[in-house]
């Protein structure tokens, strides 16, 4: 026997050895839901993966126990929740994200001339995991680490407003308030959402400190979901300098959160 063949027994033999059919089928459900963009019945999900009724019931309750699986407020559809999100950006691809925004996010903080950070998603608020200050002597910036709400920032209008309509429920009902937060009605958060999906960024003046407007865009994973939102806090100088202005500065950080994006024109 050559060594390809026998090669090629050892790993049949080791695949056999160490088969783990209950999460086997744990992982094709997951896998058939993320395919799926309004969520699957149980008689849908048994048909499709061609499995036995009952393991695919057992399956499931140990998935929505697991938080991994939500029902639909009628209990009658399967969806994915936001918990494999969630720990995704726990995993060291978030570190390659940060080492790949760091030097956009010093280029742009350069050019502009103010401060710029990037949040993410996490828990039922925002997570700022980068943060690059301006090279002048005023600015402000958000504290790398922060926890920063999700409702009444730029950061968290843009990675809502960048999602499915699932998934942005999920994230609205996750929500946990940080110290400070505003409560913004629904109606007006909804508006807000379809203006930034509209003009592709969000430019408001910042709701936690006077003086200062906030510029976010998104940044896209391969579905066309922020996966992330990149935000100057933009102070407007008003001596003798003569400072990159907020429409030049929007221009720059297009490009910046264009160049981080995973889904391009």
């Amino acid at each position: 026997m050559n060594r390809s063949r026998l090669h090629m027994d050892v790993d049949d033999n080791d695949a056999d050895r160490y088969r783990a059919p209950a999460l086997d089928k744990g992982l094709d459900i997951l896998e058939l839901l993320s395919e799926q963009k309004s969520g699957l019945t149980r008689a849908e999900i048994t048909k499709m993966l061609g499995r036995n009724a009952s393991e695919m019931y057992r399956m499931l309750e140990r998935l929505v126990a697991r938080q991994y699986v939500v029902r639909s407020p009628e209990g009658d559809r399967y969806s994915l929740s936001l918990k494999l999100y969630a720990l995704a950006h726990r995993h060291p691809p978030m570190n390659r994200l940060i080492a790949e925004a760091l030097p956009v996010m010093q280029r742009f903080a350069d050019a502009a001339e103010q401060s710029v950070h990037l949040a993410v998603y996490d828990r039922g608020n925002l997570l700022v995991i980068a943060q690059v200050d301006g090279p002048g002597t005023w600015g402000i910036s958000v504290r790398l680490g922060s926890r920063v709400g999700l409702i009444d920032t730029g950061s968290g209008r843009v990675l809502l407003a960048f999602q499915t309509s699932e998934q942005r429920e999920h994230m609205l009902a996750e929500h946990t308030k940080v110290k400070g937060e505003l409560e913004l009605d629904r109606a007006v958060l909804d508006a807000d959402y379809r203006q930034i999906c509209e003009i592709g960024y969000s430019k408001k003046d910042s709701q936690q400190t006077f003086g200062v407007t906030d510029v976010t865009f998104p940044l896209l994973g391969p579905s066309g979901q922020a996966i992330a939102a990149l935000t100057c806090p933009y102070m407007r100088r008003i001596d003798e300098y003569v400072a990159p202005s907020i429409e030049g500065i929007t221009a720059l950080l297009k490009d910046a959160a264009e160049s981080l994006s995973m889904m391009h024109d």
